[in-house]
């Protein structure tokens, strides 16, 4: 029987754990959290639980939490990292992120394997102590998880996450690939002011940040908000403009291009929707900027006052009830990977479809938003992957983009159970033409 610490319970970490929850090889959950209030509240809906409030920022603290479990999911943010990290390791446990990390850039300045004339020629200072950052995760902490036989698995929610598993399967239909795209439209919006549906201050950082993409076999910044290209996709009802973003899903695929994409050279992630909608004006009106200024006499940092003013994401029944009963203005969306190639000697595009309930739906089955239905449940079902000994043998680091073509099945398999699924439809080049 697995013994799981849930750490951090907002609206991703409380969904994983009334799935895990539900789990036979799981026999104690432990809900972590500094809110008290959070831990209390997911501990008296479920069954295996029991509650504990930590404070990240304190290693001592994780690690007394953390003492005899099998796995951290860690839902904290992302400068909680290392210390989540070095908890595991001192407790000897597997580990698994929502996320990535920003947080270790200066622990991969100060190691042996930092090689400053050999780095991408990033634009934005802080996409590059990303890229450090995500090295660290591979090859400095690979090596530590390796020698305690323990696996990390970061990026694991629904993008990056769910979509990095789909984007690895649609790799089985192509030779050689090429390009890869990645579209996730957030098409449900509500009647009331509330722009995001998932934690604002990691949808704000997103958006006040620079674009990251991979091209012609280089990572390179690209404009946020820009290169704007349209898609009507089945099922969608008009056409959607789907726009730069700074996300996780061109990194990763970058450092594992050869390996496990097909030899791919450019990736990118385009998105649409309310809260791009919303963050847009924002950045070109530089409110999105963390830099302290003077405003009549007051030192204010733009960002972290627009941050004050917005809603928190909803989590509890109640709350998610109320957009409900107001109804939704629109209740949609999609999530979609092209890849483009060769197969047999013609070109062909790989297109696959999240197919996922909506908003609605999601409250139905499981008294949860969609965005948490296919975050905190894509993150459970990663987890599922470490509590049925999928990863049995596997020691180290990856990303949830380096999943084997079994392991890629079988995660599909537990997404089916949940009504998660995936459309395959294959183009030939003559096709794409037209």
């Amino acid at each position: 029987m697995k013994k799981i610490l849930v750490l951090g319970v907002g609206a991703q970490g409380s969904a994983a754990a009334k799935k895990l929850d539900k789990e036979p090889n799981v026999g104690e959950i432990i809900c972590a959290d500094c809110d008290k209030a959070a831990v209390d509240s997911i501990v008296g809906q479920l069954t295996k639980a029991r509650g504990a409030i930590v404070d990240a920022h304190d290693l001592d603290s994780i690690i007394k939490a953390a003492e005899g479990v099998d796995l951290i999911l860690n839902g904290l943010p992302l400068e909680c990292t290392e210390n989540v990290l070095e908890a595991a390791l001192a407790v000897k446990a597997n580990y698994q992120d929502y996320a990535g990390t920003i947080s270790l850039d200066k622990m991969w300045e100060e190691s042996e394997l930092f090689d400053p004339d050999n780095e991408p020629a990033f634009e934005d200072e802080a996409t590059l102590g990303w890229w450090r950052s995500i090295n660290s995760m591979y090859h400095l902490y690979g090596p530590r998880f390796k020698e305690i036989g323990k696996l990390a698995l970061f990026g694991t929610g629904s993008a990056p996450g769910l979509i990095c598993a789909a984007t690895k399967y649609a790799m089985r239909y192509l030779d050689k690939c090429e390009t890869i795209y990645n579209f996730v439209w957030e098409g449900a919006i509500a009647k009331r002011f509330q722009p995001f549906w998932w934690s604002p201050i990691t949808a704000l950082t997103d958006m006040s940040e620079m674009a990251i993409a991979f091209e012609n076999g280089k990572l390179i910044n690209t404009p946020a908000f820009g290169r704007p290209i349209p898609r009507k996709f089945p099922g969608m009802e008009e056409t959607i403009i789907f726009k730069e973003h700074c996300h996780d899903e061109p990194l990763q695929y970058s450092f594992n291009a050869k390996d496990h994409f097909k030899g791919c050279k450019n990736a990118y992630f385009k998105y649409a929707g309310a809260g791009m909608d919303f963050a847009q004006p924002l950045y070109e009106a530089g409110l999105l900027s963390h830099e302290e200024e003077d405003f009549n006499g007051q030192k204010i940092v733009p960002f972290e006052f627009i941050l004050k003013h917005l809603p928190h994401a909803p989590k509890y029944k109640e709350e998610i009830q109320s957009f409900i009963d107001e109804g939704m203005a629109l209740d949609s969306g999609c999530m979609v990977i092209e890849a483009y190639r060769r197969k047999d000697d013609e070109g062909v595009l790989v297109e696959v479809s999240v197919n996922a309930p909506g908003f609605v739906e999601s409250f139905e089955r499981a008294e949860m938003t969609g965005e948490m239905y296919l975050t905190g449940q894509g993150g459970y079902m990663f987890s599922r992957l470490f509590i049925d000994d999928v990863f049995e043998g596997q020691s180290g680091v990856i990303s949830s983009d380096m999943l084997t073509d079994e392991q890629v099945d079988r995660y599909f398999e537990y997404a089916a159970e949940l009504d998660i699924t995936l459309e395959t439809r294959i183009k030939k080049s003559w096709e794409i033409m037209e």
